[in-house]
């Protein structure tokens, strides 16, 4: 590790008094030694990954980390503050704090001795020794797991222990028979008694047969930190309670799979993670703790508790239970994400989960439909069937060959709206019973208020299923005959008998006040989506607007208020990238080199409808540019409902202009919004005072105005 950190990536005296200004001091002494290119684009990646999961640790501990384009080699910076910082730690600020850089294509070996790094963090001698660490050469030795000068040997034995526990550190290490690192387990074992099979067979006459056997697997978003942390969290309580614990790092670094018989020999799972686990259907059948990875860091004692408890009982968690459903393909919300979450939070993940696989059936479908509406007009939607009727040389059998092929996808969408909400909260088992409710919304006239109510019924009936005692002899069946029959069953008597006529006279009213619409009533539902488009820029609350559009069109023949609506909802949705592409040419010197760089790349995505183009900029300045774009999007929804402009497709921006009703001034609506929104960035920018050492670039040039950083210390490029 000699490489990526040395004394001058220390700093022994950190002022800063937010993580922001802490990561960007520590990214500055790595800017200046040449190791990150941008110091604004490589601190707006960090920003986007402290967003995921606040990344403080207990026992006053911050990693912020990241991959990103803007890093040359892999890179460590530390920080040691008096005051303590901030970064979401359970028990209070931070004063050991390292910023870890990895490169967007980091090799394998490095992404290792990084992990290494992260497991050390779990060792009280060496946080105690950084605590203590007289100057920057000797915190930098420390971390490198050098003897510093003058260190005593047994500070040298510890150094070694540490360099030994790191070169396990890529592919599951463990601390039982199966990891194979004595070197790092025989130690703890001395002391916890006979935590591991390394040991001395005559230690154990008095043992019972075996120790209990935990499973376990850890990963986190990047892969470079929270990952080996949980990993060592979780080792050094099971030597301390006498259990074997074999983990799977599934790291950036890639991941060794544990060995078939270690897990077959398991007493127990352990899966602590934030993104989904690889091949998960190998830990089926045994019982299983599926928790967030911090979890593992903060808490290991009590997960090591809690599957024992559940083995004691003989109870098989609803994920193990499922056989294949646990597979490698697991669901993007993977257990409702990480422990303690509230119920709205999981709520609003299993409904994101069901828009995610659904908005490509919207976007293909709509623009088929679309493009047969374009070529054969506005009667394509009365032609025969193909099937029967198609000339290789007439556009209309085109047209009508088109429009049909996006009929039969738009036939889609409410099932798999109802089947991936469902699968969101159940895995693979609420598939079944989502698609048949899904399915049987279309046939009552229910709609996607029926879909929404059929993935949210089909996920609770498979979780209550799996909460039912099972004897092991029919654990087989289960997944592929016994869920599916009864729930479907169940969904389908509610969906048909219950609460379908309900749901589709709600649907109905929608509908009826939908088309009804007119005047200020009309442009205020605009000006309202054009605000939920550009709040977020692509996030939940841009695909409740965009969802609550695409439901209109999603008929064979949708109203004329349906398709304003889709009109409104697009056009505010490329104004936020626009704006900031504009904004970057009229007044480059406001923003960095990385900013006009994305500017360049947010016209194209602008105009393609993206509205995520503006993200890179609302990370970096969100009082600034996100109110601006709310106001620009507001007027531009509240101009396209004005002008009448409809839209039958659901997506494509510039490209579809043809395909709008009324396009010069629905184009004009857009340019609207998007000067709104650009004098406004301008002008906020404007008023900001310049931040030192920045004067050859401009008032607005340099790095964010809030951060404390001295001028001699500004490695942005000019």
């Amino acid at each position: 590790m000699s490489d990526m950190i040395t004394a001058d990536l220390v700093d022994l005296d950190l002022s800063a008094d937010t993580k922001e200004a802490a990561a960007r001091a520590l990214a500055e002494r790595m800017a200046a030694l040449g190791r990150v290119t941008d110091l604004e684009g490589f601190l707006a990646d960090v920003a986007a990954r402290e967003a995921q999961m606040p990344t403080g640790l207990d026992g006053g501990i911050g990693i912020p980390h990241c991959r990103s384009e803007h890093v040359t080699e892999p890179t460590l910076a530390f920080g040691r503050s008096a005051a303590g910082v901030d970064f979401g730690a359970a028990d209070g600020p931070a004063d050991l704090i390292f910023l870890i850089a990895a490169p967007a294509g980091a090799d394998d070996a490095h992404l290792t001795i990084l992990s290494s790094l992260a497991r050390q963090l779990m060792n009280a001698e060496f946080t105690t020794a950084l605590r203590s660490a007289g100057d920057a050469a000797a915190a930098a030795a420390l971390i490198r797991g050098e003897e510093p000068a003058g260190a005593d040997a047994g500070a040298g034995d510890r150094d070694g222990d540490r360099g030994r526990d790191g070169a396990g550190a890529e592919g599951g290490s463990a601390s039982g028979s199966a990891g194979g690192h004595d070197s790092v387990a025989v130690p703890a074992a001395a002391s916890a008694g006979t935590a591991t099979v390394g040991s001395d067979e005559t230690q154990r006459p008095a043992e019972p047969a075996r120790p209990f056997r935990i499973v376990a697997v850890t990963s986190c978003p990047t892969g470079i930190a929270h990952t080996y942390m949980a990993a060592e969290s979780l080792e050094n309580a099971g030597r301390e309670e006498g259990v074997e614990v074999v983990v799977e790092t599934q790291g950036s670094a890639g991941f060794t799979r544990l060995d078939p018989a270690v897990i077959a020999a398991a007493d127990g799972v352990i899966l602590a993670h934030d993104v989904a686990v690889r091949e998960k259907d190998r830990f089926a059948g045994k019982p299983t703790v599926d928790t967030g990875v911090k979890a593992a860091i903060n808490r290991p004692g009590e997960l090591i508790g809690e599957v024992r408890g559940k083995a004691a009982r003989g109870e098989v968690t609803a994920a193990a239970a499922d056989g294949p459903a646990g597979s490698g393909g697991a669901t993007p919300v993977e257990r409702g994400g990480e422990s303690g979450e509230g119920y709205g939070t999981k709520l609003r993940k299993w409904l994101m989960s069901g828009v995610s696989y659904m908005v490509p059936f919207v976007a293909a479908g709509g623009l088929l439909i679309a493009l047969g509406f374009a070529i054969g007009g506005y009667e394509i939607n009365k032609a025969p069937s193909v099937m029967d009727h198609f000339t290789w040389t007439q556009a209309d059998s085109w047209a009508a060959l088109l429009f049909q092929i996006g009929g039969v996808a738009f036939a889609f969408l409410v099932p798999v709206l109802a089947g991936y909400i469902a699968y969101g909260m159940a895995d693979r088992p609420g598939l079944v019973p989502g698609f048949v409710g899904g399915s049987i919304a279309l046939t009552i006239n229910a709609g996607f208020l029926g879909g929404l109510a059929a993935g949210l019924i089909s996920g609770a009936v498979v979780l209550a299923i799996q909460r039912v005692p099972i004897p092991k002899a029919l654990r087989g069946i289960m997944p592929v005959v016994v869920i599916p029959l009864v729930s479907a069953a169940v969904v389908g008597f509610l969906m048909f008998v219950v609460i379908g006529k309900p749901i589709a006279s709600a649907q109905k009213g929608m509908t009826d006040w939908l088309n009804g619409l007119s005047g200020a009533n009309a442009v205020l539902l605009g000006a309202l989506l054009g605000l939920m488009m550009c709040f977020d820029l692509g996030g939940p609350v841009n695909k409740v607007a965009y969802t609550f559009a695409t439901a209109g069109i999603a008929v064979a023949s949708p109203s004329d208020s349906a398709m304003k609506i889709m009109a409104a909802v697009m056009a505010a949705g490329m104004v936020p990238p626009l704006a900031m592409a504009l904004a970057t040419t009229v007044r480059g010197r406001l923003f960095n080199a990385a900013e006009r760089e994305n500017g360049k790349a947010a016209w194209v995505l602008g105009a393609s409808f993206i509205s995520e183009g503006a993200i890179p900029f609302a990370a970096a300045d969100p009082l600034r540019v996100i109110p601006s774009s709310m106001v620009g999007g507001a007027v531009t929804g509240a101009l396209s409902m004005a002008f009448g402009a409809t839209l039958r497709a659901p997506h494509g921006g510039v490209f579809v202009v043809p395909l709008i009703g009324n396009p010069l001034l629905y184009l004009v609506a857009i340019a609207a919004g998007v000067c709104v929104t650009t004098a406004l960035v301008i002008v906020l920018k404007g008023l900001r005072k310049p931040v030192a050492g920045t004067s050859a670039q401009g008032p607005g040039g340099g790095a964010d105005p809030s951060a404390p950083t001295p001028g001699a210390k500004q490695p942005v490029a000019a």
